[in-house]
């Protein structure tokens, strides 16, 4: 049911948002170039990897730190969540759900804990209990801790609920980043001693 319910409202967000979704794809074209799509492996529920779609919000040179590689578009965009619609995509392909923990890298699974790892019970989505209680401005060991709390205590209420303070959130624009990067920093695992 929760299936059939996320396929129905994805096909519904896309068609809806087809004009904005054009709008900001034109303007990435004019503004950073091809590729206009941030396409980048993620680990999603049981550890699979799966492909994370995204809007892109920086140039492509990889030498330069991630507070250079930023553009004003790309913090535009990163601000409303707008580079954040093409998961709309991952969500029609199963990969994906509108509310779970946020899919990170692969190299970060031998750094997780066994706690930690329980994120991967369910699916990833779009927003999570994490990011309506900090987003990237939150410590990571309390970004699983919150994951986990999601995947012990997930219900279709609990769901509508971080859907509602998603929309906050976002209209106040709050945790986006942490204080003094421009994107979140590398998990390192407890064993590195960061938080």
């Amino acid at each position: 049911m929760k299936r059939f319910f996320e396929i129905a409202v994805a096909l519904l967000l896309l068609l809806l948002l087809a004009p904005l979704l054009a709008c900001v794809a034109a303007a990435i074209r004019i503004n950073l170039g091809r590729p206009i799509l941030f396409r980048q492996v993620r680990i999603g529920r049981h550890e699979r990897p799966f492909r994370i779609l995204k809007f892109r919000t920086m140039i492509l040179e990889g030498r330069l730190p991630d507070a250079d590689r930023l553009t004003p578009l790309g913090r535009f965009l990163r601000k409303l969540s707008l580079d954040e619609l093409p998961q709309l995509w991952n969500i029609l392909a199963g990969d994906m759900s509108f509310v779970g923990p946020r899919p990170l890298l692969p190299e970060y699974l031998p750094r997780y804990t066994a706690h930690q790892r329980r994120r991967h019970e369910v699916k990833p989505g779009i927003t999570g209990w994490a990011q309506v209680h900090g987003r990237n401005a939150i410590a990571w060991e309390e970004k699983f801790s919150l994951d986990v709390w999601y995947v012990d205590h997930r219900s279709l209420w609990l769901d509508l609920r971080i859907l509602a303070l998603t929309a906050l959130r976002v209209l106040r624009r709050d945790g986006i980043s942490r204080q003094g990067h421009a994107t979140n920093p590398e998990f390192l695992g407890v064993q590195h001693g960061q938080q």
